[in-house]
C-alpha cells in the first residue's frame, strides 16, 4: 500500500506517491495524465480513452517486402507480347488483302458520265485602266522620282501605247476564242461520226488512268476494237483471309481455284469498266470488240485469254451493283470465249490456256508484227503462231499520260514588253545597214526604248548585255544581263526570250537608255555560242542584229561568221556629246573572243572565278 501527497497548481494537479509521480495537465474536459503507468489522454466526455506505455520504448515496425517476378512470369509476359504483335501483323495483313481484293474486283461498279459537246470558256475581259497600268509600269521602270522630264515623257508614251496594247490583246483573245469554238465543234462532229483517229484518241485519253492497260486500236463503222492488258495471275498474293475452327481470323494459303476465281472476277471487272468508259466517251459507238492479253502461268508466255463483242445496250442495261456482277461479262456478250472454263462438276478450271487464235481472225491481225524476246529463237515457235511481247509493250506504251499533261493556256496575256517588241510600227522605212565600225546618233525616241532582235540559224547562240561604266567594266553582277539573269538596271535592260520564225531563231531584248543610271556609260550587245556544243561563230549560217527605235527608223548589222571565236561583241550603245549636248550613239563592232563567254565576261569586268 503506497502513500502520497497532491500539489495543486491552477490548471495542473500533481500527485506524488510511492508508485510514482502522476500529473494531470489540461482542463477537466480533456486531460493528459503521465506517470509510471504510462501516458493517458482522456477527452473528458464519454468512454473514449487512449493510453500508451513508455516503458518498453517504441514498438518496431515491420519492413516492406519487395518480390521480383519469377522467370516463368517473365516468359509468360514475353509470349503474350509476342502473340499480340503477331495478331496485330495478321490483322493488318488481312485488312490489306481484303482491300486489295476489293479494289481489283470492284472497278466495274464505277460510273462514267456520258461525254457531251465541249463548252469553250470565254476569255477574261480587259479594261483600259489595266492596259494603262501595264504600259506605265514598263515605261517608268528604272526612272527615278526626280527625273521629272523623263517620267512625263514616259507617261505620255504609256498613254499612247495603252490603247494599242488593249486593242491588240482583245483582238487576239477573240481570235483565240473563235478558233477554239470552231476546233471543238469540228472535234465533236468527228467523234460522233466515228472518225477513227478522233475516237481512238478520245478513248485512249480516258483509259490513261485505268488499273488494266487498255488501248483502242481501230474503228469499223460503229464498232470499236480494244485490246486490254490484264495483270498476270501470278501477281496475285499467295494468301487469303480465313478463320480457324474456333472462329478466329487467320491467313490461309490461296488455293488454285480460289486464285482463278479472284483473277477471273478481276478480269471481268476490268472488262466491264473498260466497256462502260469507252461507250461513255464515244457516243457514236454501238458495239466493242475486246480482246484480253496476259502472261500465262505455266509457260510464262503472253497470250489472249478472253475475246468477244459487247453492245452498248447490253452494258448500259446493267445492273452493276455487286462484286459478283463482274462475271456477267461471260453471259451478255456475243461470241465470248474465255480461257477459264467450267468443269462438268460445275467448278472453275484451275489452269489457263491461251485462246486458239486460228479460230479468231480478228486476233490474228494483231499478232502479225509482234515479237517476244522471252520465247527464245524464232525456230522454237509453232508455225503460224506469232509472239506477243511487242504487242504487250506497245499496249502499255500507247496509253498516254494524258491526265497529268500540262496544256498551254490559249488565253495567255502577253506582257506589255512582249507586245511592244512584237508590234510592227506603220510606215517602217528600210533598215539602215551598218558596216563594221560605223556609228550613228540615235533619235530621242530610241532613248525611251530600243528594240533589239538577233536573228540567226545553223547553231544555237545567246544574247548577252554588259552595262559598263566609263572604265568599260561592270559595277556589279546586276550590270551583267544574260540567260540566267535576264533583267538588269531595274528593268531598263531586258532579255525577252527566243522564238522560232520560219527557218530562223530570233532572240529579242529591250534597252531603255534614258532609264539607265548615270554611272552606266556603255551597253555592249554581245552574242556567245552554246558552250555544250563546242561550236564557233563560224557555225552561224545567218546572223543579223536588228535594232528598232519604235518610230519606223531601224538599223541592221551582220557580224562576221568568224570560225576562230566563240563569243562576240556585236554592237554597243554609248553616251556621247554632240554640239554641246548629251546624246546616245550606236556603233557596229564585231569583235570576238576565242575563249567564249568566259573571256568576253572577263573583258567587261565580270568575275568568272
Amino acid at each position: 500500500m503506497g502513500f502520497g501527497f497532491r500539489v495543486g497548481v491552477p490548471g495542473m494537479s500533481v500527485r506524488v506517491s510511492t508508485r510514482g509521480v502522476r500529473a494531470s495537465v489540461g482542463p477537466r474536459m480533456a486531460r493528459v495524465s503521465t506517470g509510471s503507468g504510462g501516458t493517458r489522454i482522456s477527452s473528458g466526455v464519454g468512454p473514449f480513452q487512449a493510453a500508451g506505455s513508455s516503458r518498453g520504448g517504441r514498438r518496431p515496425q515491420a519492413g516492406r517486402r519487395t518480390v521480383a517476378p519469377s522467370a516463368a512470369q517473365l516468359e509468360r509476359a514475353r509470349r503474350q507480347a509476342e502473340r499480340a504483335q503477331q495478331e496485330a501483323q495478321r490483322d493488318a495483313a488481312i485488312a490489306e488483302l481484303q482491300e486489295l481484293r476489293r479494289q481489283m474486283t470492284n472497278v466495274h461498279l464505277e460510273s462514267f458520265p456520258t461525254l457531251t459537246p465541249p463548252v469553250v470558256p470565254e476569255p477574261q475581259r480587259l479594261h483600259l485602266a489595266w492596259a494603262l497600268a501595264e504600259a506605265q509600269a514598263h515605261h517608268l521602270a528604272g526612272l527615278g522620282v526626280f527625273a521629272r522630264s523623263a517620267r512625263n515623257a514616259a507617261k505620255r508614251h504609256a498613254e499612247e501605247d495603252a490603247l494599242g496594247y488593249l486593242a491588240a490583246e482583245e483582238g487576239r483573245l477573240r481570235e483565240a476564242y473563235t478558233g477554239l469554238v470552231a476546233e471543238a465543234d469540228q472535234w465533236w462532229r468527228s467523234l460522233i461520226a466515228n472518225d477513227e483517229e478522233t475516237v481512238c484518241g478520245a478513248v485512249n485519253h480516258a483509259f490513261a488512268d485505268n488499273p488494266a492497260s487498255g488501248c483502242a486500236v481501230g474503228v469499223d463503222g460503229s464498232v470499236l476494237s480494244v485490246v486490254m492488258r490484264q495483270p498476270d495471275i501470278d501477281a496475285l498474293p499467295d494468301q487469303t483471309p480465313g478463320v480457324t475452327p474456333t472462329g478466329r481470323p487467320t491467313l490461309k494459303k490461296l488455293t488454285k481455284r480460289d486464285r482463278t476465281l479472284w483473277w477471273l472476277t478481276a478480269m471481268g471487272s476490268n472488262i466491264v469498266a473498260t466497256l462502260k468508259e469507252a461507250f461513255a466517251t464515244a457516243p457514236g459507238i454501238t458495239a466493242i470488240d475486246l480482246a484480253v492479253l496476259t502472261r500465262l502461268p505455266n509457260t510464262q508466255r503472253l497470250g489472249f485469254v478472253a475475246y468477244g463483242r459487247w453492245t452498248r445496250q447490253a452494258i448500259e442495261a446493267g445492273p452493276w451493283q455487286q462484286t459478283e456482277d463482274a462475271l456477267r461479262f461471260l453471259d451478255i456478250g456475243q461470241g465470248v470465249v474465255c480461257a477459264v472454263t467450267t468443269t462438268l462438276a460445275g467448278n472453275l478450271s484451275s489452269t489457263l490456256k491461251p485462246l486458239d487464235v486460228s479460230r479468231l481472225p480478228g486476233l490474228r491481225s494483231l499478232l502479225e508484227s509482234a515479237q517476244d524476246d522471252s520465247a527464245g529463237d524464232a525456230g522454237d515457235s509453232v508455225t503460224g503462231e506469232a509472239t506477243l511481247a511487242g504487242l504487250d509493250g506497245d499496249l502499255r506504251a500507247n496509253v498516254p499520260d494524258a491526265h497529268s499533261a500540262t496544256l498551254p493556256d490559249p488565253y495567255r496575256i502577253r506582257p506589255f514588253a512582249e507586245w511592244k517588241q512584237q508590234a510592227a510600227p506603220q510606215g517602217r522605212a528600210p533598215a539602215t545597214t551598218l558596216a563594221q565600225g560605223q556609228s550613228v546618233v540615235l533619235p530621242e525616241e530610241a532613248w525611251q526604248e530600243l528594240r533589239i532582235a538577233f536573228e540567226f540559224a545553223g547553231a544555237d547562240a545567246d544574247l548577252t548585255l554588259f552595262l559598263t561604266g566609263a572604265d568599260g567594266r561592270v559595277a556589279g553582277d546586276e550590270d551583267f544581263v544574260f540567260y540566267n539573269q535576264p533583267d538588269g538596271a531595274s528593268g531598263a535592260a531586258r532579255l525577252l526570250g527566243k522564238e522560232t520564225e520560219g527557218p530562223y531563231t530570233v532572240e529579242r531584248a529591250s534597252l531603255r537608255p534614258a532609264a539607265l543610271s548615270p554611272h552606266i556609260h556603255r551597253v555592249t550587245i554581245a552574242l556567245n555560242m552554246d558552250v555544250d556544243t563546242g561550236l564557233t561563230c563560224g557555225a552561224l549560217t545567218h546572223a543579223t542584229l536588228n535594232l528598232d527605235s519604235g518610230t519606223g527608223q531601224t538599223w541592221s548589222f551582220q557580224p562576221p561568221a568568224d570560225p576562230g571565236v566563240r563569243a562576240m561583241a556585236v554592237a554597243e550603245v554609248y553616251r556621247h556629246t554632240t554640239a554641246g549636248r548629251p546624246v546616245w550613239k550606236l556603233r557596229a563592232l564585231g569583235q570576238g573572243w576565242a575563249d567564249g563567254l568566259e573571256g568576253l565576261a572577263r573583258a567587261h569586268g565580270v568575275d568568272v572565278s
